[in-house]
């Protein structure tokens, strides 16, 4: 008994003395992985940017299954479009809500280049907040929350938002803030400001990025065959 006692006391010790050395960005990046091994999880995205801005996005809404599809509902102005990605290749709907793969609509100009680079360079939640993680200068807890303000290399990948090596960042700076609850991710939110020069043109950038996490293990990604025929 005296046996099992010491075992049972030490276990709890190792226990307490992890839960003290386990940093905030421990705990955000074990939330992160812990939300990518689930088997499925849906989330809900809203970018907040000044009145007047040129570039809107409206809310999207993702559906994710472990090793399996990604599908995202976006959308811009008067435009919605989905688009459904696995294993590197995608697909995307156009204006008329036709599925075209990626590598067909790679070769338009305009919107039609910008919507495969979106599908190009999307990530899950649970990918995006560990990178997320990562580029926080030094999170804290914060109420029930943990937040940081971003390093500028970090705030610079986020301003670029897919445009890839051609865009050019001044003056960049951001934050981020995670909620946790009982071990899982259940929100995030990152804000970004800053001037992007793209094109040979220069905009101001000031945008609020929130994700909700929901329906974690009951989440049904139905892809349709016609999406499935075009990933490319």
């Amino acid at each position: 008994m005296k046996k099992i006692m010491i075992i049972g006391a030490s276990t709890l010790l190792a226990a307490s003395l992890y839960a003290a050395d386990s940093s905030p960005k421990d705990a955000v990046t074990a939330a992160a992985k812990k939300l990518g091994e689930a088997a499925n999880y849906s989330w809900k995205q809203t970018v907040i940017v000044p009145e007047g801005s040129q570039f809107r996005p409206g809310p999207s809404d993702g559906k994710t299954e472990k090793d399996g599809f990604t599908l995202v509902t976006s959308s811009f102005g008067d435009n919605t479009m989905q688009t459904v990605v696995k294993g590197g290749k995608g697909a995307v709907t156009n204006q008329d809500g036709a599925w075209q793969g990626l590598a067909e609509v790679e070769q338009e100009e305009g919107f039609g280049r910008f919507r495969a680079i979106m599908a190009r360079n999307l990530k899950t939640p649970d990918v995006q907040a560990a990178e997320l993680a990562a580029a926080a200068k030094d999170l804290k807890k914060d109420g029930d929350a943990y937040s940081s303000a971003l390093t500028e290399e970090g705030a610079k990948e986020l301003l670029r938002f897919r445009r890839g090596g051609d865009a050019t960042t001044s003056n960049a700076k951001g934050s981020v803030k995670f909620w946790v609850k009982d071990g899982a991710l259940v929100k995030y939110e990152f804000k970004v400001s800053g001037t992007v020069s793209f094109g040979g043109n220069d905009r101001d950038v000031d945008r609020t990025t929130t994700i909700e996490i929901k329906d974690v293990g009951a989440t049904k990604v139905n892809v349709p065959e016609e999406a499935k025929k075009k990933l490319s």
